[in-house]
């Protein structure tokens, strides 16, 4: 008990050293920096340079996509949007009952029931989303020519390796952080008490 109370101890004490030494910092930047103001030219500049819009522009140029392709991509987008958008927000409020209902004061085995039966509308919901992903992809095939397939099929293998080794990379960090923190914050028995002289 002992331990806990003072690896939690110690756990608070470094994160309000390092909070206020951020919230200090943070005034100080503050007070030398004068406030700026981005007007709607800059912060649209700024959306062209985020990665999403990067990512979109290098997959058209790499697909060497038309003008034509491009909007015929962005009206079955736009399409398969919309038709994912409700799918989207019954998960969201399902995973939000869900939560309730874990919360809630009703007896154990209701809780369970009730988990059981959102969880499968859940998973039925996520279904539907993976098929409509799937037909809004093969929608986008269908308007490009037999090169461009190729190049797509060329990338979606890319794509599974990039995502593997990243896998990977994360799990093995995960790993390393998780042995430092066993490492950082050994806990060590408490001293012996004082033996009293007779």
């Amino acid at each position: 008990m002992k331990k806990t109370l003072i690896l939690a101890l110690m756990i608070v004490l470094s994160a309000g050293c390092s909070f206020a030494m951020t919230d200090s910092a943070n005034k100080t930047k503050a007070t030398t920096e004068p406030l700026q103001v981005k007007t709607l030219p800059q912060a649209d500049k700024m959306m062209h340079k985020s990665p999403h819009h990067r990512g979109k522009a290098d997959f058209e140029k790499r697909l060497n996509l038309t003008e034509e392709q491009k909007a015929q991509a962005k009206i079955l987008h736009e399409k398969g949007f919309n038709e994912m958008k409700p799918i989207m927000e019954q998960i969201k409020d399902l995973k939000q009952k869900k939560e309730a209902v874990k919360l809630s004061r009703i007896a154990v085995e209701e809780q369970e029931k009730r988990i059981a039966e959102l969880d499968i509308q859940i998973k039925s919901l996520k279904k539907q989303a993976r098929e409509l992903r799937n037909k809004n992809f093969k929608e986008f095939e269908a308007i490009l020519t037999d090169k461009q397939k190729k190049e797509l099929k060329k990338m979606k293998k890319e794509g599974r390796k990039n995502f593997e080794k990243k896998k990977k990379d994360f799990d093995k960090m995960k790993k390393n952080c998780q042995d430092k923190v066993k490492c950082e914050f050994p806990i060590t028995p408490p001293p012996a008490p004082p033996v009293k002289k007779k």
